[in-house]
């Protein structure tokens, strides 16, 4: 068998190199994380590695074996028949699995026995995820960040998407991790990536930038939701330069209001959200904001959250956390609206 192999260390650099990344692993491992870009071909799907599992467990070794070829075979049939037969013979898959063993060998020798020119990854997935890991600090550090501040509802997800739509190069925390980074935070029915899955997300993007310009990124604290930001960027995004984005305060109910507005459909969801809050404000007062939400009143409890509780954590997080917060440049949109944030992006950029 020709196959190549190729050290995880040195993956890093080419991942653009092949014609396709296969990752053989099952539908679940797949879904904690993978490589970038990579395509899921199940050497072994969810519930038959359970059945080896057991077999082997139960039986012996040498059955779950048998059991666990005939499985491997028989789905490699099923994705050559299915992704393979149009690919001219130049298609260079790159091939792995857990730890590139058995599982990515073996679509490996069927497809060099077919002709194509394929590598495996050496170590697999758990290769690459170290030499992530090890990666991810220097090249957080190699960027220039601008970072946007502001209270919340002040518009910082609108800007980086107005900014990003006309060019400019963004790394969305929030956006990567499906969370708007508070208590209330959590959007129904979108689940938040693994903490291995936010970090290769993180990393892909940090690639793609160009040193040489500079990334706009809200001021996040360590935490989105349930994962973590890597350390090496929070480190550059503490130490770069502010941007301070201001909004009246009616601009800001109103823009929380358009934003969250589940929580003005479902009541029930909002004041259990507002739960979370009872030991940093008192029963008394997130029963009384759950009352007013349930009469219909979002917009007085949301404006009291933003002054008795969000406003005073996160003014004394910023001048505790970012060196340069207090020296940050002023931006005032017109208003809340996208249109707003467009124009505010558009002269940002121009000077």
């Amino acid at each position: 068998m020709s196959v190549d192999r190729l050290p995880a260390a040195d993956l890093l650099g080419r991942l653009a190199d092949f014609s396709a990344v296969i990752d053989v692993r099952s539908e679940g491992e797949f879904l904690e994380d993978h490589l970038p870009g990579a395509v899921n071909w199940p050497s072994l799907h969810d519930d038959e590695r359970k059945i080896v599992g057991t077999q082997y467990k139960q039986i012996s070794a040498f059955e779950a074996k048998k059991l666990g070829a005939a499985l491997v075979a028989k789905n490699i049939a099923e994705h050559i028949q299915r992704e393979v037969l149009d690919k001219p013979k130049e298609w260079q898959p790159l091939v792995y699995c857990w730890r590139g063993g058995k599982r990515s060998g073996s679509l490996a020798l069927v497809l060099d026995q077919i002709g194509f020119q394929v590598t495996l990854v050496d170590g697999g997935y758990k290769a690459f995820r170290a030499a992530l890991v090890a990666d991810l600090p220097q090249l957080a550090a190699r960027h220039r960040y601008q970072v946007v501040c502001g209270t919340t509802g002040s518009g910082k997800t609108r800007l980086l998407q107005a900014l990003q739509a006309q060019g400019a190069q963004v790394l969305d925390l929030e956006a990567l991790a499906n969370h708007r980074s508070s208590v209330l935070g959590l959007i129904p029915g979108v689940p938040q990536p693994s903490q291995k899955a936010f970090d290769s997300l993180i990393w892909a993007a940090l690639r793609g930038f160009d040193p040489a310009r500079p990334v706009y990124i809200e001021s996040e604290s360590k935490k989105v939701g349930n994962v973590a930001v890597p350390e090496g960027l929070i480190a550059a995004m503490r130490t770069s330069p502010c941007l301070q984005l201001e909004l009246p305060e009616d601009e800001r109910v109103a823009l929380l209001l358009e934003d969250y507005d589940f929580f003005v459909r479902d009541t029930a969801f909002f004041c259990d959200r507002l739960g979370a809050l009872t030991e940093a404000r008192g029963k008394e007062t997130v029963q009384d904001w759950q009352a007013r939400a349930r009469s219909g009143d979002v917009g007085s409890v949301v404006r009291e959250l933003l002054i008795e509780h969000y406003d005073p954590v996160y003014l004394q997080s910023m001048r505790r956390n970012f060196t340069h917060y207090e020296s940050a440049r002023g931006l005032r949109p017109r208003d809340h609206t996208a249109a707003a944030m467009a124009e505010l992006a558009a002269s940002m950029l121009a000077s």
